[in-house]
């Protein structure tokens, strides 16, 4: 098997991992969007070195490669924005993809799956201009959709059955889940969203979705202050990017801040604690649900009438630093930190909160920054949850020393978040303008010298790295075995005969109990939903994962179960059953050279026992474990 995965080209591309020395394991992923910024260059590497070990030349029928573009003034916002930048700078735009890797990139991005090997060669052959388009709506329509937009969204709010602070357990998750995926799928607006998670109110998390959001910002054992002041970090964070809030709540900028934002370097505590104080009449209980056990539990929350005073300036134990009176000020009322709008006197605050972050342009750009980071790989702000206020308007740049614009390209931030607010910040519309643009469209091969200082202008495609449930899934959905998992157990009106790990409803210890399913999945960092956040590295566990791992090595098996996919076409003739692997698998057809080491290997001994190693490689493939 080592000869065919040298022959075809590794996917082991390990990353080396930095010693963090600033603000702990987070020091890069913080600083990046500071005054030195990211380092340029990551994500080219990255991409070049997938592309050097892809396959190329294949035959496209209908020539589907193509270098033509629309006009600037008839593009749309993503195409204008982005090649009025190229065009400015003297860079060239790699070409558009062709339609075997646009059904690929496209289908995983939107659905977490590949396409099936008959869809692919019934787009490949379609010759409606359209047929992009008509793809795009047919993937957003699909069940699947839902499935991977949920996984999405569950890492963004964080559910999860155990955190460093407090437990929802299977019923929570399942709960929260159940709220996130009726969301999508019944097209609530992320506005609405948002606006339900910030202002749930309700007696049961078990029972009301929307509850087990707030909770995740429980601080035990402190003054209830720590409680107030996570909340509204949270809130910030997920809905807002301002993940600098955080720091602030423990001092004012000024001191702290210079190298990492001009917004937080101006912002004091008091103004922080104005925010916190948006969810001082909230009340949040836990019930037992066993009188001889305090887990688990379900949380209720409430606007308490008896939680008649505003976050009170009274502490000197806790998270945080002390709280002591301002002068004879001893209590601080909620004030929106960007517009000093106040709830209405009796009004409920978190709905006034809810209202604020909302209509703030901040939430907008925030909610298409995750989004487009998925789909280009690249965000327009870096890190996600690391927004500068004070270096978001390309009208009103930055005027301190050393500092600029943050965005990789601020107008496109500003008009796609635009359009968004406009479309009632409908996410399958904002995911069909974003996969319907040129920009995302174009090839992640670059014909000619690639300057790495390109990398935040997008003149290519950008590749990504597979989730490890989408890694699980293709290998299910190509080989044609079957898992089965009992969620069930754990998490109430999910399936006790699941096969798809895109429908686990949270990592930890998911599908299988913490089985050796839930350590491959594992080894793809999906991260746990509190302190380690999903990653796209790479690392050596992965590789010896898909080269080693039963769960690959019983799916490459031609013998034992008729429904595996060499079983059904191992008597194939050579060249149908190399096509048949390379578009069941990679969604492709082989290269010339692809096709001759193939047939080599097929007729160099046991055909069976070559077979089978032919298929292991393709799972070894470096376009296997990428999006491309």
């Amino acid at each position: 098997m080592l000869r065919s995965l040298l022959l075809f080209g590794s996917l082991a591309m390990a990353q080396e991992a930095t010693e963090c020395v600033f603000f702990g394991s987070q020091h890069d992923r913080i600083v990046e969007g500071g005054k030195y910024g990211r380092r340029v260059g990551r994500i080219s590497e990255t991409t070049g070195g997938v592309i050097a070990r892809l396959g190329g030349g294949y035959f496209v029928p209908g020539g589907t490669r193509t270098n033509s573009r629309f006009q600037l003034d008839e593009m749309a916002t993503i195409d204008r924005n982005i090649f009025e930048v190229l065009q400015q700078r003297g860079v060239t735009p790699a070409p558009r993809t062709d339609d075997y890797e646009f059904i690929r990139r496209v289908t995983l991005d939107l659905t977490g799956r590949i396409p099936t090997p008959e869809r692919v060669t019934s787009f490949v052959a379609d010759a409606r201009a359209n047929k992009r388009e008509i793809l795009i709506d047919e993937l957003l329509a699909k069940p699947e959709w839902v499935d991977k937009w949920t996984q999405f969204y569950g890492d963004l709010f964080k559910n999860n059955s155990v955190n460093t602070q407090i437990r929802r357990d299977g019923d929570g998750v399942a709960a929260f889940y159940q709220w996130i995926a009726s969301s999508l799928r019944t097209g609530k607006s992320y506005a609405t969203m948002a606006t339900e998670l910030i202002s749930a109110t309700g007696s049961n998390s078990y029972e009301t979705g929307e509850l087990n959001f707030l909770p995740g910002s429980f601080q035990p054992a402190v003054p209830v202050q720590d409680t107030y002041d996570q909340q509204a970090v949270d809130v910030a964070r997920t809905f807002l990017g301002l993940g600098h809030l955080n720091c602030i709540l423990c001092h004012n900028g000024r001191g702290h801040l210079e190298t990492l934002s001009v917004w937080g370097m101006r912002a004091t505590r008091s103004q922080a604690w104005g925010m916190a104080s948006y969810f001082s009449r909230t009340a949040m209980t836990r019930t037992s649900i066993r009188s001889d056990s305090f887990v688990p539990y379900y949380w209720s929350i409430v606007q308490d009438p008896r939680l008649v005073r505003d976050y009170a300036l009274n502490t000197t134990t806790g998270n945080r630093p002390a709280r002591q009176p301002i002068g004879t000020q001893t209590t601080v009322p909620p004030s929106y930190i960007f517009t000093g709008n106040r709830p209405a006197a009796g009004s409920n605050y978190r709905v006034a909160l809810a209202r604020d972050i909302v209509a703030d342009p901040l939430f907008g750009m925030a909610a298409v920054n995750y989004v487009f980071e998925h789909f280009f790989s690249l965000a327009l702000v870096t890190p996600n949850d690391g927004f500068d206020p004070a270096r978001l308007d390309p009208d009103s740049p930055p005027t301190e020393p050393d500092w600029t614009l943050q965005p990789t390209n601020a107008k496109l931030l500003r008009e796609l978040a635009a359009d968004f607010t406009a479309s009632g910040h409908d996410l399958k519309k904002l995911m069909k303008q974003i996969a319907m643009s040129e920009a995302y469209q174009m090839s992640s091969r670059y014909p000619g010298t690639w300057d790495p200082n390109w990398e935040p202008l997008y003149a290519r495609h950008y590749v990504r790295r597979l989730w490890g449930e989408e890694v699980h899934d293709a290998l299910v959905q190509s080989s044609g075995l079957t898992p089965s998992y009992n969620l069930q157990r754990d998490f109430p009106g999910f399936s006790a005969n699941e096969s798809w790990a895109m429908k686990s409803p949270e990592p930890l210890r998911t599908p299988d109990r913490g089985g050796a399913v839930s350590r491959f999945l594992d080894a793809f960092l999906r991260g746990d939903r509190d302190e380690d956040s999903r990653r796209n590295d790479g690392s050596i566990s992965q590789a010896l994962s898909l080269m080693n791992d039963p769960l690959v090595l019983s799916r490459i098996r031609a013998t034992g179960n008729s429904n595996l996919l060499l079983a059904r076409n191992l008597n194939k003739p050579d060249d149908d059953l190399i096509d048949t692997l390379f578009l069941t698998v990679l969604s492709r057809v082989p290269t010339a050279a692809e096709r001759t080491a193939a047939r080599a290997q097929l007729t160099s001994g046991n055909r069976t026992a070559q077979a089978e190693d032919l298929l292991w490689s393709l799972y070894n493939k470096v376009d296997f474990i990428f999006n491309y």
